[in-house]
């Protein structure tokens, strides 16, 4: 599989288009009538209840709220047994403590290995005060108060320590993912999940066979074909680690050799550090394309304060989706390549681009240059249990920032499951899924009057999280 749209799908899409041109047109008017009169709640309801395509540019260590990893890590009957521990309580001044060792959490067996010392300062999960639990759940997500790329990329990740390495919490996890993304209504999830390295409670590496299969298993439960997601993973590499090249030839091998699941590959990790500029790695993907069939990529580029030329880069590299793309406004060549052959899907993310600072100002953001100037676009979460948000928070964003229409939305939605790396047949599924669930859609809201439709939304009941709160005063729980 390859990141080229195949004919079939190619085909199946202009179909759609050609055919649903005209019904489009004719709520769009509806749409922005209903836009125009809504309260911030309502508009929030009619995009909850939205169907939304995939969610194309999704980390899944950093998906999940900060209360749903407490929930699983206290629960033996999902955690697979295991005991975590946090370092929440200090022998030393408070203040003087590295941000990163305050609210660490460890497994059961790293915290038997400590000294006496060291074991008085971490807590059960479970043990924790309410004071403490507030702090360690405030600890892993940005509320947009403080310098949050180092807050991000320096604090958050080494707070969560072993969280990540323990299988059944990972699966749990994605699953309760697959449920909230389902609720709002996103039909497909192309998450970059990793189970290479995963280790058992007594700290033993998992065979990558046997957690494949964990995995598959937790899939096929009732609760998971519940959801109506459709799940694939992409394996990601940090780009700037020294041993990057070999990582990506074990990760080259592992897709390979697991692609009904795992669809791509993914480049990660903050661009800033130089070590991991895209045409490093240039001759290795070669060198696995001599050896391989070809393996779809989807690369971080862009995500960038200034100029540079890592998006042009990564498109040598051969990859036919964008991660961010947001300093491509500053290449004009390379963007209107992207204007040109729509052959290449950028996927933003508007809110982690704010929270970051690489967009303070999202009224600012090339998003809707590149999506009224041709090249394909969708939008994405990214970390979205670290921001405290969902999908919804991003269509909520664009639709208010940018005015978006109808035909835009859907659009957005068509291409990011056209540009999804998932097999074939599974893609038209997608597709036609998509265009049955826009027809439900627009029979609820565009029959009858415009009181009528803003009415319909009384009985929608959104999930909303602190992000919406914070931003817009949304608040639905």
């Amino acid at each position: 599989m390859t990141g080229r749209i195949p004919t079939v799908v190619r085909a199946l899409a202009f179909a759609i288009l050609a055919s649903l041109g005209a019904r489009a047109a004719d709520f769009g008017a509806r749409f922005d009538e209903i836009v125009a009169r809504a309260t911030p709640a309502q508009l929030y309801s009619l995009l909850y209840d939205m169907p939304k395509g995939g969610d194309l540019h999704n980390h899944a260590g950093g998906a999940n709220r900060s209360e749903w990893v407490y929930d699983v890590c206290t629960d033996p009957a999902r955690n697979g047994g295991e005991t975590f521990y946090a370092r929440a309580r200090f022998a030393g001044a408070p203040d003087a403590v590295d941000p990163t060792a305050r609210f660490r959490t460890v497994r059961r067996k790293t915290y038997e290995l400590l000294p006496a010392a060291a074991k008085a300062e971490y807590v059960a999960l479970a043990g924790l005060t309410p004071a403490e639990k507030a702090g360690w759940l405030a600890s892993m997500r940005l509320d947009g108060t403080a310098d949050g790329r180092v807050e991000f990329f320096q604090h958050i990740w080494p707070r969560l320590g072993q969280v990540t390495q323990c299988l059944p919490v990972a699966t749990e996890l994605l699953v309760e993912n697959m449920k909230a993304f389902g609720a709002e209504h996103v039909a497909y999830l192309e998450t970059q999940f990793v189970v290479e390295g995963m280790l058992d409670n007594d700290g033993s590496v998992i065979p990558n066979a046997a957690a494949v299969a964990f995995v598959k298993e937790r899939l096929s439960r009732p609760d998971a074909l519940a959801t109506g997601v459709t799940v694939r993973f992409q394996r990601t590499i940090l780009r700037f680690a020294p041993e990057a090249e070999l990582r990506l030839e074990q990760a080259y091998q592992f897709v390979d050799a697991d692609r009904d699941l795992w669809v791509g590959l993914n480049m990660a990790g903050i661009e800033e550090n130089g070590y991991g500029y895209p045409s490093r790695f240039l001759d290795t993907f070669r060198k696995l394309r001599s050896r391989y069939p070809t393996l779809a990529l989807s690369i971080h580029a862009g995500e960038m304060d200034g100029p540079d030329r890592h998006i042009r880069d990564t498109l040598l590299l051969g990859a036919t989706r964008i991660g961010h793309g947001v300093n491509l406004i500053k290449d004009p060549e390379t963007l209107l390549l992207l204007q040109q052959s729509k052959r290449v899907l950028v996927e933003v993310n508007l809110i982690s681009n704010r929270l970051l600072g690489y967009v303070p100002d999202l009224s600012k953001h090339p998003f809707p240059e590149y999506l009224r100037t041709g090249v394909p676009v969708c939008l994405n979460t990214d970390d979205r249990g670290m921001w405290d948000s969902n999908m919804t928070d991003e269509y909520f964003t664009a639709v208010t920032l940018f005015h978006l229409s109808w035909d835009e939305i859907l659009a957005m939605g068509r291409d990011s499951i056209a540009h999804a790396f998932v097999q074939p047949g599974v893609k038209a599924r997608l597709l036609a899924d998509f265009e049955r669930n826009a027809d439900a859609f627009e029979a609820r809201y565009g029959a009858g009057s415009v009181d009528a439709a803003l009415g319909a939304l009384a009985s929608v009941r959104p999930v909303t999280y602190s992000y919406a709160k914070r931003t817009w005063g949304i608040d639905f729980n």
